[in-house]
């Protein structure tokens, strides 16, 4: 009696360029089944037939056992009629249909390849651009879906007839591989000047020479153009900064593996992990007071961006030079260069030489950053390595979302069921450059995962260059989501839930519904609405963007605020300063161009100018982070906050948890219900009078700082205590810019839990605005769920 049946086996995730086809040919055909696996729009998908007990272990397998790459979010059967197949095959790819498919990440070079590029007896020996179904380029080369070579940048290559023999050999690690090549039929390294002449002799090596004798070289990688130095050279490092417009802010630095990374930095078991995982961030990690990398790399500086080798390339070039600068190719505030002539042409007065090759890149692609916290991932940066795999969402949207995200550290989402496709880093939508590659970003992510969104989010800033691309775009629904509800939401979304939360949301700034400019917010949210409960007391931003890039400005705002007319003149910064104070005063008092802010950050930016850190930035933050750097971590003592007696704060019953409510259900509308009193004002000015006593007081700037970041944390945990009593709500979600501030972070969350909160953080996505965009999602889709999308801008 025959027992055999078949079944059709859909399988949804990173399924496609992971080599996941040949695993299934390779699965099937150890256990005797018969059938065939492809490649649709949908993902991977088999027909197989053989005994009910075997189909099981099959189905199972394909989760539990599946390729080093593939992400299997899930496995469904349909049992249909026996065909009597005699053999299992690899079928040809249908691209007809929706799309649902997942594109897999770029991924560092694996152990199997790297054993080849170093062996003298193999064909690829010494090669840059071999690569596996287990490692190398997938997002930056794909073109369009299904994944296929012919839809990718190496369509032009045409395999020789070695490699297309692995390409179609099932037990070979090449088998499928779409980027498949070797010497004899793949890309080519080139040097040139910047005029796009080859110059002679081997490029490598001629490469090598360079970095050696101090040259700059602009570099062609995964995701774009790098310009590289050597980073013990201080002459090569200086220059670069020179040349490159980037007075300050620290370079980024590959060693040559994780001994040297350990030679330069501290790092603990989970930041090895990070550092060597097959996405290849760069991670922060305190440095050596001894590492021998230029000052010019990082200037006064507590921490070195590390990453490891993550091409072939990377690998034959740091094993010569050992470690190198590796910065993104491009003039401050531009997006990285990533075609060949573009490169050239904006890079012409940077770099000496052009390693380049002649494998397109159809997608830039920056670096990603991350923190280790607590044994946890914290993205700073979301990018290569990581876009445009999905952040999984809590429930299926009702319809096709995109959000355009924020106007800084720009990321977009396309949206659609439970993915969350959230971009590559775009960075400040400040240029023409920049906001064409936001543009051609979203057009390249709705059509590879054919999404045409309904629903459009996007900011409540009118000028926010992502809030003018929402307007223009045609039959949609519009949804204007505040900025610190969408990070709060953003965090929400992170951690895979709904709310209730207490929301801490501290940034720089953030359009606010009352028109002010908040950043320093204490809000009862959920993923479709917010309250205001409290936020820092809101003070004069004299000159507008003009206090962001100078601190010093905020400094004298504070000190009107807290001193009134009368400031303590022998301050330093009121001293260094004095020409303007007359100008700035009127400002402040007159509220001329002099908007009121809640602004956390921009508190941060006053006391590091009191302290006489910093009165003029070169990049966003740096204020605030070398107030961290000056902090003495050993310094327990903080500066404290009397909160007002009174204050209107809502009174309600404990409130339900949403996660424990049906779908169907929501969160009683009566929790956000404005009972029309004001959110309560923190006078955070008392921390800026702490500081100023002790520090004309005589008291060292390193303990100054650390007593007043003690001080954020114990406030924020003091005031989130009241807020607990009043709204029932006993967990906390943090976001926003200023959190990642690692002291801060640290010194806040254990303040929280010694008070009984659950604290949430951000993990997948960034805390500051390239988490924006998730959180705008999770927001736009709730509200169209409960019918409240408006077809009305904002």
């Amino acid at each position: 009696m025959d027992d055999r049946v078949r079944e059709h086996i859909r399988v949804a995730g990173v399924v496609q360029g992971v080599g996941f086809r040949p695993f299934v040919y390779t699965l099937a055909r150890e256990l005797g089944l018969t059938g065939f696996v492809g490649n649709d729009v949908h993902g991977v998908f088999v027909f197989a037939e053989g005994p009910p007990s075997l189909l099981a272990r099959f189905r199972t397998a394909l989760s539990e056992q599946a390729p080093p790459l593939a992400v299997v979010d899930e496995v469904t059967a349909t049992a249909v009629e026996p065909r009597g197949d005699e053999t299992f095959e690899i079928a040809l790819s249908d691209s007809s249909g929706q799309r649902a498919t997942l594109v897999s990440a770029d991924s560092a070079t694996c152990v199997d390849c790297l054993a080849e590029l170093g062996d003298p007896g193999d064909r690829r020996y010494r090669y840059p651009f071999l690569n596996c179904t287990n490692c190398g380029p997938r997002f930056t080369i794909v073109t369009d879906v299904p994944y296929d070579r012919p839809l990718t940048t190496m369509a032009r290559f045409e395999m020789c007839a070695d490699c297309a023999a692995e390409y179609h050999d099932p037990a070979d690690r090449r088998f499928h591989a779409q980027p498949v090549c070797c010497p004899a039929c793949g890309p080519e390294l080139r040097l040139t000047d910047s005029t796009g002449t080859v110059l002679p002799g081997d490029p490598l090596d001629r490469t090598v020479a360079a970095l050696r004798d101090g040259g700059i070289v602009a570099l062609k990688g995964l995701g774009g153009y790098h310009l590289a130095v050597d980073a013990a050279n201080p002459d090569a490092a200086a220059t670069l900064r020179k040349r490159k417009h980037r007075e300050e802010k620290p370079f980024a630095v590959m060693a040559p593996d994780t001994a040297w990374a350990r030679a330069l930095c501290e790092v603990d078991e989970h930041e090895r992990e990070l550092l060597e995982s097959r996405r290849r961030p760069i991670v922060l990690l305190d440095r050596h007071a001894d590492a021998s990398v230029a000052e010019a790399v990082a200037p006064g500086n507590r921490q070195l961006g590390i990453m490891l080798p993550y091409t072939p390339l990377h690998h034959l070039l740091l094993a010569a030079t050992g470690p190198l600068v590796l910065t993104s190719a491009n003039l401050s505030d531009e997006p990285i260069a990533y075609r060949d002539a573009a490169a050239r042409e904006r890079l012409a007065e940077i770099a000496d030489v052009f390693l380049c090759h002649d494998r397109g890149i159809h997608m830039r692609t920056d670096d990603s950053v991350v923190r280790s916290f607590e044994g946890r991932e914290l993205s700073v940066r979301r990018s290569r390595g990581r876009a445009p795999e999905p952040v999984r969402l809590r429930r299926e949207l009702p319809r096709p979302v995109l959000a355009c995200g924020a106007e800084l550290k720009n990321t977009f989402c396309v949206a659609k069921g439970a993915n969350a496709f959230v971009s590559h880093h775009i960075g400040d939508l400040e240029n023409y450059e920049t906001l064409r590659s936001f543009t051609e970003g979203i057009e390249h992510f709705e059509r590879l995962f054919d999404i045409a969104p309904d629903v459009v989010a996007h900011d409540l800033h009118p000028e926010y260059l992502s809030t003018k691309y929402a307007a223009e775009r045609e039959n949609v629904e519009l949804v204007g989501v505040q900025h610190h509800h969408a990070h709060i939401a953003s965090c929400l979304a992170d951690n895979g839930e709904s709310g209730p939360v207490l929301g801490v949301a501290f940034d720089g700034l953030g359009f606010g519904t009352d028109g002010t400019i908040w950043g320093g917010e204490f809000l009862l949210a959920d993923l479709a609405d917010f309250r205001r409960l409290a936020h820092l007391e809101q003070v004069a931003m004299p000159g507008g963007d003009r206090a962001v890039k100078q601190p010093w400005r905020m400094a004298v705002s504070q000190l009107l605020s807290c001193y009134g007319t009368e400031p303590p003149g022998e301050l330093g910064v009121l001293r260094r300063n004095e020409p303007q104070l007359a100008a700035l005063t009127r400002m402040c008092e007159g509220g001329v161009n002099a908007p009121r802010t809640s602004s956390a950050g921009r508190l941060f930016d006053a006391v590091a100018a009191i302290l006489g850190l910093r009165d003029a930035v070169s990049y966003e933050g740096q204020a605030a982070i070398e107030l961290e750097q000056l902090a003495d971590r050993e310094e327990r003592g903080h500066y404290p906050v009397a909160l007002p007696a009174s204050g209107t704060l809502p009174k309600s019953d404990a409130l339900p948890d949403s996660d424990a409510l049906p779908d169907s259900e929501a969160l009683p509308d009566s929790v956000f219900i404005d009972d029309g009193g004001p959110p309560l004002p923190v006078p955070a000015g008392q921390l800026v009078r702490a500081v100023v006593e002790e520090l004309l007081g005589g008291q060292r700037g390193e303990v100054i700082a650390a007593r007043f970041h003690n001080g954020v944390a114990e406030l924020i945990a003091r005031l989130c205590q009241r807020l607990r009593d009043s709204t029932g709500v006993g967990e906390v979600a943090l976001s926003g810019g200023v959190f990642q501030n690692m002291l801060l972070l640290r010194r806040t969350v254990d303040a929280l839990r010694r008070h009984g909160f659950r604290v949430l953080l951000h993990s997948s996505v960034p805390t500051n605005d390239g988490g924006i965009c998730l959180g705008q999602v999770a927001i736009a889709g709730e509200r169209d769920r409960r019918g409240e999308c408006s077809p009305e801008l904002g």
